[in-house]
C-alpha cells in the first residue's frame, strides 16, 4: 500500500533506483532539474527534458501512446554535489491551466514497480507548470517531498530561475521614434444622412465540374457533381483525409506533438443517422464504405486516413454521407496544419478534387465534406465547419445543421 503524501510532507527512500510517474487527464511533459544546495543547476546538462532525455543519474522514459513519460532515477549515480532532483510537469497547451482538469497525481515507485509514495496535487488553478515533487538528500540518505508549487512565471522563468540558460528568448521590439504632432483639421460640415443600404446576400461559390487532367481546388461551400469527363458517373470513390501536427518551437528546440485525429463517415437516411464508419467499426453494415485504418499521429506524407466508398452499394434510403474529423486527445485545429480532404477516382487513382482547410480553428472536430444525393445524381460539397467533438459519438448530435446547407 503506497503512502499518500500531502503538500509539504516527506518520507524516506530506501530503494536505490526509483521511478517518478504521473497520472494525468490532459497531455503534459515531465522534466527534471538537478540542483545544488543553492537551488541552481551546475550547467544545462542538469536539465532533463524531451530534447535532452538523459542527465547524471536521471533518464526520461517515453510513455506508451497517450501516456506521459516517467523519470528513472538511479540515486547512487546522482553526483555528490547535487542536492535535489525536482520533477516538473508542464502542460502541452501552455494557454490552458491545471485548474481545468482533474488534479494530476505523481507517484514514486521502486525498480520492481511497487508504488512507494503517491501525491495528488490539489489546489492548482491558473498554473500551466508545477514542481510536483523532489527527491533530496539528508546526510547520506535520500528522501521524497511533496512540493505542488505552481509556477506563474512560465516555463522560461522556471528554468532560468534554476540557472538554465535560455538562448532564444524573443527579442524586445525597438521603441518607435517620436512622431511630430499635427493639429487636427477643422471639422467639416455634417453631411445629410445617407439612406440605409440593404446588405447583399453572400455570394455562393459556383458549382464546378470534374476533369481527370486538372484536380479541382474547392473553396468552402463549393459543390461538384460526381461525374467525370464525358458525363460518366463516378461509382467508386476514395476519400483521403490528411493533416500535419504543428511543430512547436520550444525553448530548447523544436518538436511536433502527436495529433491523433480520426476520420469518420456518417451515413444519413434523410435526417436520421443510419450508420457510422470509424476506427471502432471499419466497414458500414451494408459494405458500401470501408475505413482503411487509424493513424495516431498525422506523421508522414499524403493521406493519413482513407475511406473507400462504393456508391453503387449505398442503400437507396441513405441520402447523405458526411465525412468528419475528430481529435481523440482534445487537440484543437489550431495545433494542426495542412488539414485537407481529397476525392480520388477509386478506379483510376486520379485525384479529382481537393479541399484544404485554411487557418487554425479552436475546435476539436471538423466537418470536412459531404457526398449527397440530388435526384438521380451524387454530389460532393466542401464544408470545413468546426465543432467541439473528440469522437464520433460527440459529433453526431451536431451534424444535422449541415444536411441542408
Amino acid at each position: 500500500m503506497p503512502t499518500s503524501l500531502s503538500k509539504g510532507q516527506n518520507g524516506p527512500l530506501s530503494a536505490s533506483d526509483v521511478v517518478v510517474s504521473l497520472e494525468l487527464t490532459t497531455p503534459a511533459d515531465l522534466s527534471a532539474l538537478l540542483v545544488k544546495a543553492d537551488g541552481k543547476v551546475r550547467s544545462d546538462a542538469d536539465f532533463v527534458f524531451f530534447n535532452q532525455p538523459t542527465g547524471p543519474g536521471v533518464r526520461l522514459v517515453p510513455g506508451t501512446p497517450g501516456q506521459a513519460a516517467s523519470l528513472a532515477v538511479s540515486l547512487a549515480q546522482v553526483p555528490a554535489d547535487i542536492d535535489q532532483v525536482r520533477a516538473v510537469i508542464t502542460l502541452d497547451d501552455t494557454s490552458s491551466s491545471f485548474g481545468r482538469f482533474a488534479p494530476p497525481t505523481a507517484r514514486v515507485s521502486d525498480s520492481t514497480g511497487t508504488v512507494l509514495y503517491e501525491y495528488r496535487i490539489e489546489g492548482l488553478t491558473s498554473e500551466s507548470i508545477v514542481i510536483a515533487l523532489e527527491l533530496y538528500r539528508r546526510q547520506d540518505a535520500w528522501k521524497v517531498r511533496a512540493v505542488g508549487q505552481g509556477y506563474a512565471g512560465g516555463f522560461a522563468a522556471l528554468v532560468t530561475d534554476h540557472g538554465v540558460s535560455v538562448d532564444d528568448a524573443p527579442a524586445q521590439p525597438a521603441a518607435a521614434a517620436p512622431q511630430p504632432v499635427t493639429p487636427p483639421p477643422a471639422p467639416a460640415p455634417a453631411a445629410p444622412p445617407a439612406p440605409p443600404v440593404q446588405p447583399a446576400a453572400p455570394a455562393q461559390p459556383a458549382e464546378v465540374s470534374l476533369t481527370k487532367n486538372r484536380p479541382v481546388s474547392l473553396v468552402k461551400g463549393q459543390k461538384v457533381t460526381l461525374r467525370k469527363d464525358g458525363g460518366v458517373a463516378l461509382t467508386f470513390l476514395r476519400m483521403g483525409l490528411g493533416w500535419d501536427p504543428v511543430e512547436k518551437r520550444g525553448l530548447f528546440g523544436n518538436r511536433s506533438a502527436d495529433i491523433d485525429l480520426d476520420a469518420s463517415a456518417v451515413l444519413f437516411a434523410d435526417n436520421q443517422i443510419a450508420d457510422v464508419v470509424y476506427y471502432g467499426q471499419l466497414r458500414s453494415k451494408d459494405g458500401s464504405i470501408q475505413h482503411e485504418g487509424d493513424n495516431l499521429t498525422g506523421a508522414g506524407e499524403g493521406d493519413d486516413e482513407v475511406m473507400l466508398v462504393d456508391l453503387t452499394r449505398v442503400p437507396a434510403h441513405v441520402t447523405t454521407v458526411m465525412f468528419i474529423v475528430t481529435s481523440y486527445k482534445g487537440h484543437t485545429f489550431e495545433q494542426v496544419k495542412n488539414a485537407f480532404c481529397r476525392l480520388v477516382d477509386g478506379t483510376t487513382g486520379a485525384e479529382l478534387a481537393r479541399y484544404t482547410l485554411q487557418g487554425g480553428m479552436p475546435f476539436t472536430g471538423m466537418v470536412m465534406a459531404k457526398v449527397y444525393r440530388q435526384g438521380s445524381e451524387w454530389k460532393l460539397q466542401a464544408i470545413g465547419e468546426g465543432m467541439q467533438a473528440k469522437h464520433p459519438g460527440e459529433a453526431a448530435p451536431q451534424l444535422g445543421r449541415f444536411l441542408n446547407s
